[in-house]
């Protein structure tokens, strides 16, 4: 397989369109949220390769495992052998997803230096997710929000549901900011604001930014889209016009929800960095190593990659 480079493929890159940040930072979540529904179980080598490769690619930002239980995620079960064995090159942020204070006992051992905790703006889906309510989920985070203090550890924050709830519908948008907000005012230094089942739509996901931004600061705010229905580079795009700087994407557009019906993954991180890339947004990625990187790892788990940009430059 021949991939073309972004000189190649793209036409010249325009000027940065007013307002728009000049750079954005990707946080890769391949690894993690990309595998973790994956039915059959992927191999440690084929994991640790996995963010090896990524790191190369110029990518700041890797999620890289999950120390939840074994029980619940058979697939990251060998959360500890992967981080300890993965390449930790300079200038390259490695979090790791951690569901309350055992996981992050097993994080801080494995010496993680960034972790991530989780909660739901819909109450439903919260209690069918993890069976708690909002307030219990926050509060089993709580012991973890202390310990990552006392050991300079940092922590993001993950509200999933903000454009609406596989079971009760639509979010009530004064939800979506009562626990982002409550999230970052308990020491969470970036909130993602995620739309698990993909279901939202530009306007949608603009008006549900504002309404955040309006409590928590843009700066600390990054988005979180899956593409089922085929609206995440626009939602991504609505939300880049209001100053968001973070965008949350996998790789080969890996992922998915298990409660969405006919959930097709994550935004692939090369059609988010073309797309920067095309507005003369800066990433810092190399997206022919990218492309290359997603179509190794379509290989690796046996189905076709998600990512338009990569199966167009396949020549």
């Amino acid at each position: 397989r021949r991939i073309r480079t972004a000189a190649q493929r793209a036409p010249r890159r325009q000027a940065v369109m007013s307002g728009m940040p000049g750079r954005v930072r990707i946080v890769e979540v391949g690894p993690r949220d990309g595998l973790q529904n994956e039915k059959a179980i992927i191999p440690a080598a084929t994991k640790i390769e996995l963010v090896d490769r990524l790191s190369r690619t110029g990518l700041r930002t890797i999620e890289a495992t999950s120390f939840v239980s074994p029980k619940w995620v058979p697939q990251l079960a060998d959360a500890a052998e992967v981080f300890a064995a993965i390449e930790k090159r300079p200038g390259v942020r490695y979090p790791v997803l951690v569901p309350n204070e055992q996981g992050y006992d097993r994080a801080h051992a494995a010496g993680a230096r960034e972790v991530a905790v989780f909660s739901a703006a819909s109450e439903m889906f919260n209690r069918k997710n993890i069976n708690a309510s909002i307030d219990e989920s926050i509060e089993r985070f709580l012991p973890v929000m202390e310990k990552a203090r006392a050991h300079g550890v940092a922590v993001r924050g993950y509200v999933s549901t903000v454009l609406g709830c596989p079971y009760q519908g639509e979010v009530p948008l004064r939800d979506v900011v009562r626990v982002a907000s409550r999230m970052h005012a308990l020491g969470c230094y970036e909130i993602s604001l995620g739309d698990t089942i993909g279901i939202g739509t530009p306007g949608k996901a603009r008006a549900m930014l504002r309404a955040v931004a309006g409590d928590v600061p843009i700066e600390a705010l990054a988005v979180h889209f899956h593409d089922t229905r085929g609206q995440a580079l626009a939602n991504v795009l609505a939300c880049l016009e209001e100053g968001v700087a973070v965008v949350d994407s996998s790789v080969s557009g890996t992922g998915g929800c298990p409660y969405a019906k006919g959930a097709t993954g994550n935004v692939a991180s090369e059609d988010v960095v073309y797309m920067l890339e095309g507005m003369g947004i800066d990433t810092g990625i190399d997206l022919p190593a990218l492309i290359e990187t997603g179509l190794w790892l379509s290989s690796q788990l046996g189905h076709e990659t998600a990512s338009k940009v990569a199966r167009a430059s396949i020549g």
